[in-house]
Parts: C-alpha cells; structure tokens; sequence
C-alpha cells in the first residue's frame, strides 16, 4: 500500500487547511452555533468554490475524486480546523442517490456539489441503536406512489437539507435486512415535522415525525426493498470520513496541549520538562500514530469485497474510539481547569472528537461486531 500522497490531493490539501485555517476561527464558530442552521454559509460556500464537496464524489456525478483516500484528506483537515460544516451529510445521503438514484435524481448532485442544495439521511430510529437493518418507518404503496408513515432519530442537518433520503420499510419484519427502500423527501413535504436541536460537538440535528407522508413513485431510489447494501456502504464511506475526521481532531489536540506544556510555568520552568508529563504525551503520541495507521488501513480497504470492507471499518471505529478517549481525557488532564472553559478551544475540539466515537457504532459496539464478522 502507498502510503504518499499524490500530489493532487496533497494541493487539495494545503489548500484546504490554508482556507480554514483564515476562516474557521473559534468566533466563527460561535457565531455559527447561534444560527438556525448551526454552520456557517460564507464557509459552506468557500468550501464549494475550491471544489472540496466534488472531491467526495467521483466523475461519473460530476466530482473528480471519492475514494477512500479523497474522503481521508479532506477530512482530516476539516478535522484539525473543528469545522462543523454538515459534509458528511453528503457523504451519506450523497453516495446513495449517486448509486440508487437515476438520471433526474443524480442531477441533483450537480447543484450539491456546487453548495446550492444541502442533504441529510434519515435513517436511525429512536429504538434502533446502531443496528443499520432496524427500520420500523414503513412505507404503503398507494395508486400515486408511496404513503410514509414513522420517526426518525437524531437525524443531522435536516433543519438546513433541502431534500431528505428516507428509510422505509417496504415488506417484512421490523429487523430484516431485506424489504428497506429509500425515498428522497423535500423537506417542506406536507405530514414531515422537525424537532430541531443543537449538538453537543456541533452542527444541529433533529427528531423527525412522518405522518402520512404522501410521495410520489418517482421519489423512491432504486428499486423497491433491497437498500440495505446500498446503506451499509454509504455508511462505510461515512464512517471513513469520520476517522479521518477524528484523527485531524486529534493532531490539533495535541498541539494545544504541547504549546501549553511549552508555556505554562511552575517552579519557574514549563512544566513540559517534568519527566511525567514527557511520558503521558509520549504515550499520546504513539496512539495518535496508530489512529494514523488504521486510517490509512480502512481507507485503502474501502472498495474491497463486504466482509473485508466491514471488518476494516469495525476494526478502525474500535481503535479511533478508544484512542479518542484516550486523548481527550489525557489533553484535559494536563491542561487542568483551563481545558474545561468554553472559551479555549481545546474545549470545542473535546466535545466533536467525544460524539464522534458515538455515531455509526461505538468503540464497544465496534468491538462486539468485528469479533461476529471475524467468526462468520
């Protein structure tokens, strides 16, 4: 495996982290957290100019990247800014329409990755925990298409997404993998409520209430009640992009806490020279590598065979979560009451890098399906 990067992402790269680094500053994002939406537009924006929401797509929709190693780099540098810009809402709900949709529905990509229109995947339910099959929303065909009918949990960006991709149940039991279909619901759909909410990392999410949803035929992608793969990989691809995420999230950790170490002074030396202190960050930084190697490891095994794909992705979730723990706990230590303030950065960096090992399956869930999927 090559582990250098080529030199279009390297660009893609500097670019990037020079963008950010100018305008996701912490008073833009407190400002941003004020806002309905819980980003920030300018932001959102510049990142459409530079081409960074094509780069999560590849030619055949319009973008000019999408593998494994695209979703890594322009992760992690939105990861070292803390940007809490919703791109992985398109990762999601993107790569579905890209695979399930057809010609119309593919075209709203084009619009996506010029920032016009935003995504969000509503899927988890309030009952369902990380269990992707679990779909008790159902979908009743009707003579003019489909009636929806269910709720939806913590379903990110939905209050700023133009139009929704919905899961629904089309046939069978309530934890079948087989019988789930997906339908692309405008948000101001006549029977959908939003319950909208801020996030403790970030960003905004929402519960979302489907009552007698009517939708024509020509919303559902794909054909009807065999989603389930198409979901599995998206989340794959999402789950990616959150490492890489986590992993930019860590480097910035624990360059805060090193130049507090530098800085901070007792007994009139910095307290970076107490040999204590030069172990704890030794040990962060070993862990933080290893975070770097099952990035680079699950990004390379993206478009492998399923089992493969999966037991990767389980593999990388497990380590990113506990290594992430590791680091957040360790940073506040030293930084004592300061690393708590809402003020100081590191605080907001903490949180997002804390809610990431929650979402898609935590660390412990991740362990539990890697040793199913290493049996199976």
């Amino acid at each position: 495996m090559n582990f250098e990067l080529s030199d279009e992402r390297r660009m893609l790269r500097d670019a990037l982290e020079r963008f950010l680094r100018d305008t996701c500053t912490p008073t833009a994002r407190a400002a941003a957290e004020q806002t309905e939406t819980g980003f920030s537009p300018e932001i959102w924006a510049g990142l459409a100019e530079m081409g960074v929401i094509g780069a999560v797509f590849d030619e055949s929709v319009g973008g000019f990247a999408g593998s494994g190693f695209d979703l890594a780099v322009v992760f992690e540098a939105l990861g070292r800014a803390g940007a809490v810009e919703p791109l992985l809402e398109v990762v999601l709900a993107g790569s579905l329409i890209a695979e399930r949709g057809d010609a119309d529905q593919r075209a709203l990509l084009e619009t996506v990755i010029a920032g016009e229109m935003h995504l969000a995947l509503a899927h988890y339910e309030p009952a369902g925990r990380y269990d992707l099959e679990r779909v008790a929303t159902t979908a009743t065909a009707t003579e003019s298409g489909y009636r929806i009918d269910g709720r939806k949990a913590v379903v990110v960006n939905a209050g700023a997404a133009d139009t929704i991709v919905v899961s629904a149940r089309t046939s069978g039991d309530v934890a079948d993998k087989q019988g789930i279909s997906l339908f692309l619901v405008p948000r101001n759909t006549p029977g959908l409520t939003l319950r909208d909410y801020p996030l403790a990392g970030g960003g905004r999410a929402a519960e979302l209430k489907l009552e007698a949803v009517e939708l024509p035929a020509a919303a559902r992608l794909g054909c009807e009640g065999d989603a389930f793969d198409a979901l599995e990989r998206a989340v794959a691809r999402a789950s990616v992009a959150q490492c890489a995420e986590a992993l930019g999230l860590m480097e910035a950790i624990r360059e805060l806490t090193t130049d507090y170490l530098r800085t901070r002074k007792q007994f009139g030396q910095p307290i970076g020279k107490f040999q204590a202190l030069q172990h704890r960050m030794a040990d962060l930084l070993i862990e933080i590598e290893q975070a770097r190697s099952a990035v680079i490891n699950v990004a390379g095994h993206l478009d492998r065979e399923r089992d493969l794909r999966e037991r990767h992705v389980s593999a990388a979730k497990q380590l990113i979560g506990t290594v992430a723990k590791l680091v957040a706990e360790e940073s506040i230590q030293m930084h004592g009451g300061i690393g708590m303030t809402q003020e100081y950065e590191l605080a907001h960096f903490v949180r997002r890098l804390i809610m990431i090992d929650h979402r898609f399956g935590d660390h412990l869930h991740h362990l539990a399906r890697f040793v199913r999927l290493k049996a199976a």
